[in-house]
């Protein structure tokens, strides 16, 4: 390889070797997947998955860092909230006045399911979730806990993929 220079001395014309970057370090990070199994009744079914978390926060040894969590499929989502009939109820009604399953939807004209509402209510509130942990706890505030929300029109089985991080 040639620099390019307005001098013709060789000394000049030699490009000077420069060393590969270092591998990054991860500073004692490590990172561990697990998976949950749901069993979900559909329909707007709320479970409360804090403590199948927690417990696997324990099993990985982890003192502080973050959990991903990730529902594969296409019509459930995760949040957190406070794990109470009325909560649960709103959020019911607040999807019902969005994404009412009375409303056409092109996914019902092409697959003809009867769960288009049950896809757009999923992406409305998203596949994913992440949550701080400190001293083997999760920093989740007194009246809150992680809810996977299962859309469907039936009852499922969901996975859950659960990715801790941290040291």
């Amino acid at each position: 390889m040639k620099l390019a220079s307005n001098s013709s001395s060789p000394s000049q014309d030699r490009a000077t070797a420069v060393p590969a970057p270092a591998s990054p370090r991860n500073w004692g990070l490590q990172i561990s997947t697990k998976t949950l199994q749901i069993a979900t009744n559909g329909n707007n079914d709320v479970q409360n998955i804090t403590e199948q978390v927690h417990s696997l926060l324990k099993q990985v040894g982890l003192s502080n860092g973050i959990v991903t969590l990730f529902v594969q499929g296409s019509t459930a989502g995760l949040t957190t909230l406070e794990f109470e009939a009325g909560v649960i109820a709103d959020l019911e009604m607040m999807f019902e006045r969005v994404a009412s399953a009375d409303l056409p939807y092109q996914h019902e004209a092409r697959w003809h399911d009867g769960n288009g509402h049950s896809h757009v209510r999923a992406a409305l509130l998203g596949p994913s979730l992440v949550v701080p942990f400190t001293e083997r706890q999760l920093t989740l505030g007194t009246w809150q806990q992680i809810v996977l929300v299962d859309f469907d029109t039936r009852p499922r089985r969901r996975e859950i993929i659960v990715q801790f991080m941290g040291g």
